[in-house]
C-alpha cells in the first residue's frame, strides 16, 4: 500500500509533514533518526527519545518527565503514532505528562479522573475549531443531522477537524462504525481556519498546553463525543443523509449539570496579531 493511499485522510494532515519523510509502515529507526533530526524537550530539558520499553518498575508518565524517555514499542502502529504526536504537538504532550505527574498521589500507581480525563483526550483527542458558534452548539448537544446534514455545506467552510489522539490516528488507518474521538471544541475567527496546516497546529498545540497546564481536564465527562465518520469528506456512505440515522453510532447523549473546564486567560499571539484560538471553550459530554 503507498503513503498517499494509507494516510489518504484529510484527518492525518496534523502528521502529513511526519509521514511525507518516513515509510509507509512503523519503522523503529526511522522515527529515531526524525527525533534526532527535529529535537523535542521535555520541561528538565532532557530531549524526547523514543526507547524501547524499560523493565526497571518506573511509571511510564515519571519516565518522560525526568529522563525525556518516551517508551516505544518496535514497529508499533500504536505507539508510531504517540512519537509523531510528540513530534507536532510537543507542548501539548508534556503538558499532559506534566498534569499526569502533578495527579499522581503515588507516583505511577493510583489513578483518578483526572488522569483518566487526560488519558481520553492523549489517546482519543480532537480539537473542534469554528467560526460559528451555532455548530459547535449542534455538535456539544448531540443533534448530528442538523449538523452534519441540514449543516453540511457550513461544516465544511466554516470547522476545522485537528486530531491529538494517537490511538485514534491508528484507528483512522481502517475507520469503522462507530469510531468516536473526544473532543474539545473551540470558537476561532476567520483567519484561524485560513492558517497553513503548520502554523494552524502549532497554535493548537500552544493553546492546548496552556489549558492543560491549568488544569482544564478534571473529568472524562470534560469531552464532547465526536462519532467520526460523520464529519464529511471521511466516508462515501456519509453523503446519503440516511447514514445519520443510525443511532447506534449517532447517539443523541443526555446532558448533565456540570462546571465546564476553567481554560487559560491569555491568549496564543503569532506574529503579534491577536490569537485566532483566545475564545476557548471546553465542550461537555455525557
Amino acid at each position: 500500500m503507498s503513503t498517499g493511499s494509507l494516510y489518504s485522510s484529510f484527518l492525518f494532515d496534523p502528521l502529513r509533514h511526519w509521514l511525507d519523510q518516513l515509510p509507509p509502515r512503523p519503522d523503529s529507526a526511522a522515527l529515531a533518526s526524525l527525533a534526532e533530526q527535529h529535537p523535542r524537550h521535555v520541561a528538565s530539558g532532557q530531549r524526547v527519545r523514543f526507547v524501547p520499553p524499560q523493565d526497571d518498575g518506573k511509571a511510564y508518565e515519571c519516565r518522560i518527565w525526568e529522563r525525556g524517555e518516551v517508551e516505544t514499542r518496535p514497529d508499533n502502529w500504536h505507539d508510531f503514532f504517540n512519537a509523531l504526536v510528540w513530534l507536532s504537538f510537543p507542548h501539548t504532550k508534556n503538558a499532559i505528562s506534566a498534569a499526569h505527574v502533578r495527579a499522581m498521589q503515588q507516583p505511577g500507581e493510583l489513578r483518578g479522573r483526572v488522569r483518566d480525563a487526560l488519558t481520553h483526550f492523549d489517546e482519543c483527542g480532537i480539537v473542534v475549531l469554528s467560526t460559528r458558534a451555532d455548530l459547535l452548539d449542534l455538535l456539544r448537544n448531540f443533534r448530528w443531522r442538523e449538523l452534519f446534514v441540514d449543516q453540511r455545506a457550513a461544516v465544511r467552510r466554516d470547522m476545522r477537524f485537528i486530531v491529538f489522539g494517537h490511538a485514534t490516528y491508528e484507528a483512522l488507518l481502517a475507520p469503522f462504525r462507530g469510531l468516536t474521538a473526544k473532543a474539545l471544541l473551540y470558537p476561532v475567527d476567520d483567519g484561524c481556519l485560513q492558517m497553513p496546516t503548520g502554523e494552524l497546529v502549532a497554535a493548537v498545540d500552544q493553546r492546548l498546553a496552556a489549558d492543560v497546564a491549568t488544569d482544564c481536564l478534571r473529568h472524562p465527562r470534560d469531552l464532547q463525543p465526536l462519532p467520526l465518520l460523520g464529519i464529511p469528506g471521511l466516508t462515501p456512505e456519509s453523503e446519503d443523509p440516511a447514514f445519520y440515522e443510525d443511532t447506534w453510532q449517532f447517539r443523541p447523549g443526555r446532558r448533565r449539570p456540570a462546571v465546564a473546564p476553567q481554560a487559560s486567560q491569555e491568549g496564543i499571539r503569532m506574529d503579534g496579531a491577536r490569537n485566532p484560538l483566545q475564545n476557548f471553550d471546553g465542550g461537555k459530554s455525557e
